[in-house]
């Protein structure tokens, strides 16, 4: 079950990274083709500060992206890892209760007789505790007797 869901988070983070880099590859494009228009217009007018203030905040925008895109990416890693520590940890567990009903079954006791012993218990409690709650009742019967 957990392979099934680190399956599907490695599906999904393929394909944001598909959608991250084909967005990057546009961005790039457009701001390429931004700077050769500014070249151009620089050459024509010779004032392009206001285009050179959108490349900048362009490539903030991109580097931002990419911080984002850096930070799914240890997300992600970080999910992977915490799942597969909890499926070693299921694994020691399941391995320490075959363990513990091995031992049970070589010293010969077996489930039907632990249910045994447990009930046996129980019944033994109800039984003292009984022998108590009457024991007190005889106690307070005979202290107003003799008061």
């Amino acid at each position: 079950m957990l392979s099934i869901k680190v399956e599907q988070l490695s599906e999904e983070v393929e394909s944001l990274k598909e959608t991250l880099d084909k967005h990057s590859l546009r961005q790039r494009k457009r701001i390429l083709e931004a700077k050769e228009r500014a070249e151009l217009f620089e050459r024509a007018n010779g004032e392009s500060s206001h285009v050179l203030q959108i490349f900048d905040d362009e490539a903030q925008a991109m580097q931002s992206a990419r911080s984002s895109s850096r930070m799914l990416d240890e997300a992600f890693e970080t999910g992977v890892a915490i799942l597969h520590k909890y499926s070693d940890q299921r694994d020691r567990l399941k391995s320490a209760q075959r363990k513990a009903l091995d031992v049970l079954n070589t010293v010969g006791l077996s489930n039907s007789v632990l249910k045994l012993i447990e009930k046996r218990h129980r019944v033994d409690k109800r039984i003292a505790y009984g022998g108590m709650i009457i024991t007190v009742v005889l106690m307070v019967a005979f202290w107003r007797w003799t008061h």
